[in-house]
C-alpha cells in the first residue's frame, strides 16, 4: 500500500522558486491548510492536495485572477463531482478578466496612439529647428 506523500515548506517553496513566506501567504489567505506537527505544531506538513492548491494558485495568479477568485475557483474542487457550478463560476471569472484585460488593451492602445502624435509633432519641430541652424 502507497504511502501519501508530503511535502515540506522547503520543498514547495523549491519546486514553485517561491519563498517560505510566500507560501505562509497563501496559507493565510485559506488556499493551503497543512497539517501540524513536532513541538507545538512548528512543523508544516503539506499534502498533495495542498500542492495541487499551490500549483492551480500560481496558475491562476498567473492569469490574472485574484486570490479571493483563485480560492473560490479552487475550493469548488472540494466539492462533489459535479463540475458544473465550478465551470460555471469560472467562466464567468474568465469572462469579468477579459473584459477588464481588453479595457486595459484599449487604454495602452489610446495612449499609444497619443505618444505616436507626440513623437510625429516634435519630430516636426525639430526638423524646423534644424533647418534654422542649418
Amino acid at each position: 500500500m502507497a504511502s501519501n506523500p508530503t511535502f515540506t515548506i522547503s520543498d514547495l517553496a523549491r519546486e514553485f522558486d517561491l519563498t517560505t513566506r510566500a507560501i505562509r501567504f497563501y496559507e493565510d489567505m485559506g488556499l493551503l491548510q497543512p497539517q501540524r506537527e513536532g513541538p507545538g505544531g512548528r512543523n508544516r506538513v503539506y499534502s498533495a492536495r495542498d500542492r495541487t492548491r499551490l500549483k492551480l494558485t500560481l496558475r491562476a495568479k498567473r492569469l490574472g485572477l485574484s486570490l479571493t477568485e483563485a480560492r473560490e475557483i479552487i475550493d469548488m474542487y472540494d466539492s462533489p463531482r459535479d463540475t458544473g457550478p465550478q465551470l460555471r463560476k469560472f467562466l464567468a471569472v474568465l469572462a469579468d478578466h477579459r473584459r477588464q484585460l481588453e479595457e486595459q488593451l484599449a487604454d495602452l492602445m489610446a495612449n499609444l496612439d497619443e505618444v505616436k502624435v507626440h513623437e510625429k509633432e516634435a519630430r516636426a519641430l525639430l526638423a524646423k529647428v534644424e533647418k534654422k541652424t542649418a
